[in-house]
């Protein structure tokens, strides 16, 4: 059997084109396979299945067969070709062109895109300021208060209205007043007065007493997300099932025995303090290392991968619809969330590569005791064995995810090490 002949060419800095051309005799071989297959699956009339004459089953599913001819036949010569040219492609290659004449060589095309070569960039010693950001007593103050508003107790009230801030369990039902037709009664709980509760109920709710029951109206504007109602002008009923108030401990030494471990408010001051240090501690290292890897993809524009980029764009897109809650209603609200994923996925993608070309450079790399320890480290923050931890890696085939993870981190850490930071 005859090589296959096959040139590999450069399009672009990340686009390649293969062209490639079977032997005849193994792409004969190849057919007689596929008409084999159809020749015993296939129930052709007149004959028992399986005995039809290959020369009729040829005639009556031609197309057919060449198709599977081709799905077998063209991945495998890809893959084989791409391996012997020692190429990588970061997609899967895509087929442009194929033809066949039964007897003769089967000739095909393929594009696929690789990570590009450049020139690195300078990326010793780039300058960074250290941001001065102490914490101080306001900031531990402020702490405090929050952890006051979260242990806040809810009483129940009798013998006065609604105030702002007042927990309130709520029965609410709405009317159509166009069409009479009811909508499903809900019980709710608000917090009164609270700048997220429709408009309406806001100033309906405050000063009604347990028990008491309101109507009111609301006419909704067409743009009004809330489809149900939009363009509506619905009725409500309104039933006060019971109230609640706030009430919030004395910051004191009680309180902070309140809390499970401190002696007196001195010592939870104190743990505070250190809480508050680390974490601005490790917004300081998160922000240099984003300063450094930014400054040094700034200063290299390589051509990137647009599969990647499109791969990307969609997860960047997924993850604001997720922030947002909700799916763009308008077009252009559309256009713009498409716009910014696509900004945000180019920025990852060149951060990959750059990072990647600078490992590569500098001959970092992941050894099995760092996969076990980060392993461990997961293990610890789920909360489950290393050993269900490793076995789910091995069966959704994340060990090379996690491991690219690793050395992309190592990567920042030798920037942000190699940094001259003020």
């Amino acid at each position: 059997m005859s090589e296959p002949k096959s040139e590999i060419k450069e399009i672009s800095a990340s686009k390649r084109e293969l062209e490639l051309e079977v032997a005849a005799e193994e792409a004969l071989k190849e057919y007689e396979a596929a008409l084999e297959q159809y020749t015993v699956r296939v129930k052709v009339k007149g004959f028992r299945q399986g005995k039809a004459p290959r020369n009729v089953v040829k005639g009556m599913y031609e197309a057919e067969i060449r198709e599977a001819m081709f799905d077998s036949i063209a991945p495998r010569a890809v893959g084989r070709e791409l391996a012997a040219h020692q190429a990588s492609p970061v997609n899967t290659p895509v087929i442009t062109d194929l033809s066949w004449e039964e007897g003769g060589a089967l000739k095909l095309k393929a594009e696929f895109e690789v990570w590009p070569e450049f020139k690195l960039p300078e990326y010793k010693k780039i300058g960074v300021k250290r941001k001065q950001d102490a914490v101080t007593a306001k900031d531990v103050d402020k702490s405090l208060d929050d952890l006051r508003e979260r242990s806040a107790q809810y009483i129940p009230v009798e013998g006065r209205g609604i105030r702002q801030d007042d927990y309130v369990l709520l029965r609410i039902q709405g009317r159509d007043v166009k069409t009479g037709r009811l909508l499903p009664a809900e019980k709710i709980f608000v917090l009164a007065g609270h700048q997220d509760n429709e408009k309406a109920l806001n100033e309906n709710v405050l000063g009604m007493q347990a028990s008491e029951e309101k109507n009111f109206q609301v006419d909704y504007p067409q743009d009004h997300p809330n489809k149900k109602v939009a363009g509506k002008t619905i009725d409500y009923h309104l039933t006060v099932l019971s109230i609640k108030e706030k009430s919030l401990s004395e910051v004191d030494d009680g309180f902070a025995k309140d809390l499970g471990k401190f002696e007196n408010l001195k010592e939870l001051k104190s743990e505070i303090r250190k809480q508050l240090e680390e974490s601005r501690e490790q917004s300081r290292k998160r922000e240099i290392s984003e300063e450094v890897v930014q400054k040094v993809t700034d200063s290299v524009d390589p051509e990137l991968p647009e599969s990647l980029v499109q791969q990307e764009t969609l997860v960047q897109l997924r993850r604001i619809i997720q922030s947002a809650g909700q799916t763009p209603t308008k077009e252009e609200d559309r256009a713009l969330w498409e716009e910014q994923a696509e900004f945000k996925a180019r920025q990852v993608v060149k951060n990959h590569l750059v990072l990647m070309r600078i490992a590569e450079a500098e001959n970092l790399g992941v050894s099995e005791e760092e996969m076990t320890e980060e392993f461990q480290s997961l293990a610890q923050a789920n909360n489950v064995p290393l050993a269900q931890v490793v076995d789910a890696m091995n069966r959704e085939n994340r060990k090379a995810e996690v491991k690219q993870n690793l050395l992309l981190r190592k990567t920042i850490d030798f920037l942000v090490d190699n940094a001259t930071i003020e």
